[in-house]
């Protein structure tokens, strides 16, 4: 191989990699900027393709998409001094490239670390200015607002991010504190058992005697009732024994009497001891003759 060509094939070497560091492309979901010796001269490059000055300048691209910072669960102090286990996490973008890029040197786990801080400490203020009740129910929504608010103007100031959103994912009481709230709730749900199964053993003591006293007043009525019907019955017997008596007296006092012969031989073990000349056996005596 001549001089010549090996001439050819370095330079065409070195235009291809003068070629490769002139050029640099910025995608649709990327932020970037360019360095020269380290100082920032161009920010928040636009997504295409540009021109940089090769081994004198220097591009960083950076996500410029909607991140997640995840935080651990903290512990925090409500108004009352009530511990609180707050989860919560954040949704982030890049704002400005070159003061994001100067505060983290473009490190992703550095700006989530940085702004992890400052979540911590807006969670804590705005927690320890609310009570238990409000934290948790009555004024959430205001509280991840406030919070939300704060945060974007310090990151924006210090980092370069901007905060869209913080939320929390979850609130719940130390397990100390869980362990007393759990034996209270107890403690007060077997008090009002207690309260209540003893209104209900007393509304079940006024139904019974009620019961009871309806039952005596109903017994007391029938009884009433079927003596006064006994009583009527008895004395449209009576009459109608009477009208029957007044009709044929003979004939009346014959019935009666088969009555009772027939209650009195109905058992042949029974001894009756009476006068032959009773008037008890006159039906059995044979007609006289005149």
């Amino acid at each position: 191989m001549s001089s010549k060509s090996i001439f050819g094939l370095i330079a065409a070497l070195v235009l291809i990699v003068v070629g490769l560091n002139s050029f640099f492309i910025v995608e649709q979901t990327q932020r970037g900027l360019v360095l020269q010796f380290g100082k920032v001269v161009r920010d928040d490059v636009p997504p295409g393709l540009h021109f940089k000055l090769p081994f004198v300048q220097e591009a960083k691209l950076f996500d410029g998409r909607l991140l997640t910072l995840d935080t651990a669960t903290q512990r925090y102090l409500t108004l009352e001094k009530k511990a609180l286990m707050v989860d919560s996490f954040a949704k982030w973008r890049i704002a400005n490239v070159q003061r994001y890029y100067t505060a983290t040197s473009g490190v992703r786990s550095i700006a989530e670390e940085r702004l992890s801080r400052q979540l911590e400490s807006g969670l804590r203020n705005e927690v320890a200015r609310r009570t238990l009740h409000e934290v948790v129910a009555g004024e959430r929504d205001q509280l991840m607002a406030d919070i939300t608010a704060d945060l974007n103007d310090s990151a924006r100031r210090e980092l370069g991010i901007e905060v869209l959103d913080v939320r929390v994912k979850g609130m719940d009481l130390p397990r100390e504190v869980n362990r007393s709230v759990f034996e209270r709730m107890s403690s007060e749900r077997e008090r009002e058992a207690r309260e209540h199964r003893a209104k209900g053993r007393e509304l079940g003591e006024g139904i019974r005697a009620d019961a009871d006293r309806q039952q005596r007043v109903i017994l007391a009525e029938a009884f009433r009732e079927a003596e006064e019907i006994r009583g009527q019955g008895d004395a449209e017997a009576a009459a109608i024994y009477a009208e029957a008596y007044n009709k044929d007296p003979e004939f009346y006092s014959f019935y009666r009497s088969l009555q009772a012969y027939r209650e009195s031989f109905s058992n042949k073990s029974d001894v009756l001891v009476l006068d032959p000349q009773s008037d008890f056996f006159k039906f059995f005596k044979g007609s006289q003759q005149p």
